[in-house]
């Protein structure tokens, strides 16, 4: 939408955050902006990765849960529903990322790791596991990722659920720099006073960004 009003094309890669730490403290990021949660910027920011005093808040993405189109859905109304459906789910499907880590965690929080792990299948990235997601074939097959990246494969043939449950779900918050490097610094001022605008904010929480 951003190019086609305004004429400046832009490309996107994505990363996990461990990936992008990896790139640009090597040297190899390429970006002429970097979005990442708003810690690990700052800490661009004070290695001088990040342009000090560049950052735009995009909004904050919460950990959702992801179902085939047609297939079982999981309860995510208390996390002792969310817990009883890890329990009599066919496989569960994660990354290895933030969000990964975090469901991980949350099964062994709950006391399930020795009960799931046979059934638990580990990819690298989140469009891994929604693409594992979509050509599994058992009745009850769960994958997480970020809600956004979720809404972003559902051409799959997958599709959101929900976030998941209050008192256990992860929240965090994302903002855009402008890299030290930008070989198009112009280009990508441009682009950060688009998110920060009005209508860039729409367009970022109609994705599926959440406001703080």
């Amino acid at each position: 939408f951003y190019s086609a009003a305004t004429g400046n094309p832009f490309e996107i890669e994505f990363a996990t955050v461990p990936a992008i730490c990896k790139r640009v403290t090597a040297g190899n990021a390429s970006a002429d902006l970097i979005v990442v949660p708003v810690k690990t910027l700052e800490e661009f920011e004070d290695g001088g990765i990040v342009v000090a005093g560049s950052s735009v808040p995009l909004g904050s993405v919460s950990a959702g849960v992801a179902v085939r189109n047609g297939a079982w859905e999981p309860g995510l109304s208390s996390a002792e529903e969310f817990r009883q459906a890890l329990l009599v789910a066919d496989v569960l499907i994660y990354n290895r990322a933030s969000s990964g880590q975090h469901i991980e965690s949350l099964i062994d929080d709950f006391g399930l790791t020795k009960e799931v792990i046979e059934k638990t299948v580990r990819t690298d990235t989140g469009a891994g596991t929604m693409g594992y997601l979509a050509g599994d074939r058992s009745e009850r097959a769960i994958g997480f990722g970020q809600i956004t990246e979720i809404r972003l494969q559902e051409d799959l043939g997958i599709h959101l659920v929900g976030s998941l449950p209050d008192e256990v779900n992860l929240k965090t918050s994302y903002c855009a720099g402008l890299a030290s490097t930008a070989k198009n610094t112009a280009g990508a001022k441009a682009l950060l006073a688009h998110f920060a605008s009005l209508e860039g904010q729409c367009i970022l929480f109609e994705s599926g960004l959440e406001r703080g």
